[in-house]
C-alpha cells in the first residue's frame, strides 16, 4: 500500500497495524507451533518504510517508537524489516538477479510487541518495496514462503486485506464481504512476550472459529463477533493485569465491542460511528494520558 512520500527516497509502503478481530487456538503441531483460526483485519493507521537506492546499505528510524526499534538483523529479536531485506537478497541473488545496496527508513509510528503485527506489517511492506526498488518479481507462493521464514503474521501483513487466517497464519482466505469499522486502538505501553502467553495457554484446542452465514451489515457482523474470542486474553490478562484496565477503560466509553488484539497488550473497541470513536478515544486519552490511544478505521467494505 503506497504511503504519502518521505522525502528523499524513492518510494515510501505503509505498514498498516493488523488487528486480530477474533483468534482462536484449535491445536497444536508437533514442532511446538500452534494451529490457529483468526479473523483479521488492518487499520488505516500504522508505520511507514522508505526505499532509496545507495552506495552502501543504510538503516534509520525515526517516530514516536524509535528508540525501541533494533538496528541490527542478528538473533531472534533482530530487526524484521533487516531481515526481510537479507532475506530476499539472497533469494534474488541466488537466481542470478541484481539486488544493490539499498537505504531504508522506517518511521516507526506503533508501539513495540504491542499484538498489532508492527514488526510483520513492516517485514511485509519490506519485501513488497525492495521488489519494486530492484525491479524483480517473485512468484506469489515463493513470496509467501518466504514471508513465512520471517514469521506466522507475515504472509497476512503481505495479503494486507481482511482475511481469515488458519494453520499459523500462512493459510489466508480473503473476505471480501467484512465491513470497515470505527475503531478505537489503546495500548497501555507495555510490551507483552508473544512466545511466553501461548506457553501460559492452559487449553490449546478449543473450539474452532465459525463465520456468520448472514452477516450483511457493521452491525450485523460486531453481533457475530460478540460469540468469538481470543484465547491469549486470558493469559496475557494474568501476566500483565494493566491490560484489564486497558478493557474497562473502553468498556467505560460504551464501545459495541471490546477485545484484545493478538497477544496484547492492545485492546480495540468498535463504535457506531467514527464521531463517538474519536470522542471515545479523547476521553481515554484525558484519562489515562501515558497510554497509546488512536481512532481510526479499517480496510473493509464501506457502507
Amino acid at each position: 500500500m503506497q504511503a504519502d512520500g518521505i522525502a528523499g527516497f524513492a518510494l515510501t509502503l505503509a505498514a498498516p497495524a493488523k488487528i486480530n478481530l477474533a483468534l482462536h487456538v484449535v491445536g497444536q503441531r508437533a514442532d511446538g507451533h500452534h494451529l490457529l483460526e483468526s479473523l483479521v483485519t488492518f487499520a488505516e493507521c500504522g508505520d511507514r518504510i522508505a526505499f532509496a537506492p545507495a552506495d552502501a546499505d543504510n538503516f534509520t528510524v525515526s517516530g514516536p517508537f524509535s528508540r525501541d526499534v533494533p538496528v541490527s538483523a542478528e538473533g531472534k529479536s533482530g530487526n524484521l524489516v533487516l531481515r526481510a531485506r537479507d532475506l530476499l537478497r539472497r533469494e534474488l541473488i541466488d537466481r542470478g538477479d541484481a539486488a544493490g545496496p539499498v537505504h531504508l527508513h522506517l518511521e516507526k509510528n506503533l508501539p513495540i510487541a504491542s499484538g498489532i503485527g508492527g514488526g510483520s506489517a513492516d517485514a511485509a511492506a519490506t519485501l513488497r518495496g525492495l521488489l519494486s526498488l530492484w525491479k524483480a518479481e517473485v512468484a506469489p507462493e515463493r513470496l509467501a514462503s518466504l514471508a513465512l521464514e520471517l514469521g506466522a503474521d507475515v504472509p497476512m501483513c503481505l495479503d494486507g486485506r481482511p482475511l481469515l487466517a488458519r494453520g499459523i497464519g500462512e493459510e489466508i482466505t480473503p473476505l471480501a464481504d467484512l465491513p470497515s469499522f470505527a475503531i478505537v486502538l489503546v495500548n497501555p505501553l507495555v510490551a507483552v512476550s508473544t512466545p511466553i502467553i501461548f506457553r501460559m495457554l492452559a487449553e490449546k484446542r478449543n473450539p474452532p472459529l465459525t463465520l456468520p452465514q448472514d452477516a450483511r451489515t457493521a452491525t450485523d457482523w460486531v453481533n457475530a463477533l460478540a460469540g468469538m474470542r481470543n484465547d491469549l486474553e486470558g493469559p496475557a490478562k494474568a501476566l500483565e493485569p494493566t491490560i484489564e484496565a486497558v478493557s474497562n477503560a473502553l468498556q467505560a466509553v460504551h464501545a459495541d465491542l471490546v477485545r484484545m488484539s493478538g497477544s496484547g497488550a492492545t485492546c480495540f473497541g468498535l463504535f457506531d460511528s467514527d464521531e463517538n470513536a474519536a470522542a471515545a478515544a479523547q476521553r481515554i486519552s484525558a484519562d489515562y494520558p501515558g497510554w497509546y490511544v488512536l481512532a481510526t478505521r479499517t480496510a473493509g467494505k464501506r457502507g
